[in-house]
């Protein structure tokens, strides 16, 4: 027996309006979703520098919030152009080392073309050194032939990306100078003039998200330092005992810490790397620094890290790596270091949310 259902005009409009707004926002969110991701990542960057200028306020006895402000973003871009000043040289240096002893190599690991076509001929290929070359022929000259359209495609992305890092910065120097002040005038104008419970409660609830994010981004920081500290320490050590160069040191640490602020997978992409531009230098001091980095890393891992982070998080391993899974492929790289931070402030919204719906009761 079927039933009828009556709608009303008005509840049928309504239901269409709210199909048209909820695809026009969906609309909006997909064109602007560059700015958003830009103007979000500002945000994540300036809740994390702000402790530091906190700390650089103190010093003033809290009379200079502005300056403070400006002193922690300086300091920081400057801490970042550093490591790329430092480590830029290094990359530029170990890869004409590699292309000038690549034909030695050759020889004495594969045995030259000679030792390529007998490895050919017992896989059933005659000749493989003319099946290598002319697929390396056939690369170069498509290569050459779209050579123009390359460049182009590379230089507009270039400015693309370089245009995105201005913007982010001076958004991020924006929201350290002005971004309290706002949220004071939205929680002042939300509150009005009497007391309001639910609005004091989503102010407490967004402040203790914000430290959860500044705290866990601090001492990833702390975390990422004593390992690039530890790495190259041991280099420098390895590079008097098995004589190469000591420079290598500084560079290999900063390239440990910075894929230590990776979680999860940054430590094992750091150690692949070091190991490899060691055992470069010297097979035997490569090979010793791979084995003391994971010793290290296992320590970091159970020991050191867990007593930096305290209670700033308490996330389970398995929320940890579907947090970093999602967050990499909907954002790459960096969507795998917001990850944690960003569930983190969920895990901070499902504790709240018995209080949230008691307030809410009451009201």
């Amino acid at each position: 027996m079927s039933k009828s259902i009556e709608v009303d005009t008005k509840t049928f409009i309504r239901f269409w309006l709210v199909i048209v707004a909820l695809g026009l926002l969906g609309l909006f969110i997909w064109k602007a979703k560059t700015g958003l991701i830009i103007v979000g990542i500002s945000i994540f960057l300036a809740i994390a520098i702000r402790p530091l200028a906190d700390k650089i306020n103190k010093i003033f006895k809290g009379k200079r919030r502005n300056l403070s402000a400006v002193l922690a973003f300086l300091s920081v871009v400057l801490s970042v152009a550093l490591i790329v000043a430092v480590i830029g040289p290094v990359v530029v240096e170990q890869t004409a080392n590699f292309v000038s002893q690549a034909p030695e190599m050759f020889e004495n690991t594969l045995g030259g073309w000679s030792g390529i076509n007998a490895f050919g001929q017992k896989i059933g290929i005659e000749n493989l050194q003319e099946g290598i070359t002319s697929a390396i022929a056939g690369f170069s000259t498509a290569f050459l032939n779209n050579f123009g359209n390359t460049v182009v495609t590379s230089v507009g992305a270039i400015a693309t990306a370089l245009a995105d890092v201005v913007i982010t910065l001076v958004l991020t120097l924006l929201f350290l100078l002005e971004g309290p002040a706002m949220l004071k005038h939205l929680w002042d104008t939300l509150e009005g003039k009497k007391r309001d419970v639910a609005i004091e409660e989503a102010r407490r609830i967004i402040s203790r998200m914000a430290k959860v994010v500044a705290t866990y981004v601090s001492k990833q920081l702390i975390v990422a330092v004593l390992d690039g500290a530890a790495t190259a320490l041991a280099i420098f050590i390895l590079s008097i005992i098995f004589k190469f160069p000591a420079g290598l040191a500084a560079p290999m640490g900063l390239v440990a810490m910075i894929f230590c602020l990776i979680p999860m997978f940054g430590q094992v992409i750091g150690c692949v790397l070091v190991s490899l531009v060691v055992l470069f230098n010297s097979p035997i001091a490569g090979l010793i620094f791979a084995a003391f980095y994971i010793v290290y890393s296992q320590i970091e891992n159970n020991a050191i890290a867990p007593k930096m982070q305290g209670d700033a998080l308490k996330l389970p391993a398995v929320i940890v790596l579907v947090s970093i899974t999602i967050g990499t492929y909907m954002f790459g790289l960096l969507g795998a270091i917001v990850s944690i931070p960003i569930a983190g402030c969920l895990k901070v919204l499902l504790e709240e949310y018995p209080r949230i719906k008691e307030i809410k009761t009451k009201q």
